[in-house]
């Protein structure tokens, strides 16, 4: 053999005749905007779905018309929604618009947060590589599961008595 494969990108590379450098450059994403300069994304998290879009601006963020020091009372829920500007570096701005519905708080914060580490990435390609290391651009798939007949919720059995 000419050349040695000690990689996986080597091997790629010897499969498809191209070098790893070349296919990195393939890829170059472009932003996609609105007319108005905004990017929309849609973010999910058990049953709360989120339409949320995103221009520069400094930093202020409504959700379903209202602040969200007044619609996300919890910090932690208001944390969880800042966690995206902090890992792209991007803190203080973009404004964010959403609108969220169905499940609960939480579901619905993790669905903002989502739907805005979408957007982002969407305006700012160049943000996408620190999102997807910290895992903000995949849905979280996990969902309640569903009840089954002859138990009392979905695995727990009624009380066992024995008399």
């Amino acid at each position: 053999m000419a050349e040695d494969i000690k990689t996986l990108d080597d091997l790629k590379s010897a499969v498809s005749g191209t070098s790893a450098a070349a296919v990195a450059t393939e890829v170059a994403r472009e932003p996609q905007r609105d007319d108005q300069g905004r990017a929309y994304a849609t973010g999910k998290r058990k049953d709360a779905v989120a339409r949320v879009w995103v221009k520069p601006g400094s930093g202020k963020v409504t959700v379903n018309g209202k602040d969200i020091n007044e619609y996300f009372a919890r910090p932690v829920l208001q944390m969880i929604l800042r966690q995206p500007f902090e890992v792209a570096g991007v803190v203080g701005q973009y404004d964010v618009q959403a609108t969220v519905k169905g499940g609960g708080l939480s579901g619905q914060a993790g669905a903002v947060k989502h739907g805005i580490s979408q957007a982002l990435q969407l305006h700012e390609p160049s943000l996408r590589a620190a999102l997807k290391a910290a895992g903000f651009l995949t849905r979280d798939s996990r969902v309640v599961e569903r009840k089954k007949y002859g138990k009392a919720k979905a695995r727990r059995s009624f009380q066992f008595s024995k008399r």
